[in-house]
Parts: C-alpha cells; structure tokens; sequence
C-alpha cells in the first residue's frame, strides 16, 4: 500500500494543493474539512484514480468513507486492485 499511498499523496500536493506542502494533511485527515478538496476535485481526484491505478469508481462508491482522505483512498484503491 506504501507505493498506493505515495501517488496519491503526489497527486494531492501537485494537482490539488498545486504544490503547497505546508497545507498537506496527515494521512488520516479528511480532505474535505481541511478545504484540500471541493467537488470539482474529487472528478479530478475519480479520474486520476481510474487512469492511475486501472479502476472503475462507480457511482455509489463515491463516498466519503472510499474517497475521504489520503488512507481511505489508499485502502480503497488497495480492495479494488485486489479483485
């Protein structure tokens, strides 16, 4: 999951905090609340994951508890890899 959690975290500091390290949150913040991520970001964040990683995010996966942090987006990129 490292490697998972990684591209992730490169993909939140480069496209969604355009490089801003010091507002990264810890990995088991959530994105929304530290105002890291609005709705446009999360489209950005679904088609980043698809591309990346090789998934299918449906619609009813998008949800907090999948897409809600650095942690859950690796644990959840983790179970669909895992199939």
């Amino acid at each position: 999951m490292d490697h998972v959690q990684e591209r992730i975290e490169t993909f939140v500091l480069d496209q969604l905090l355009l490089g801003d390290a010091d507002r990264m949150p810890a990995h088991g913040d959530s994105l929304i609340e530290t105002g890291v991520i609005d709705s446009t970001g999360v489209l950005e964040l679904i088609e980043f994951l698809e591309a990346e990683f090789g998934i299918r995010v449906a619609d009813d996966e998008t949800v907090p508890g999948n897409l809600d942090g650095i942690e859950r987006l690796a644990a959840f990129v983790e179970r669909k890899t895992a199939r």
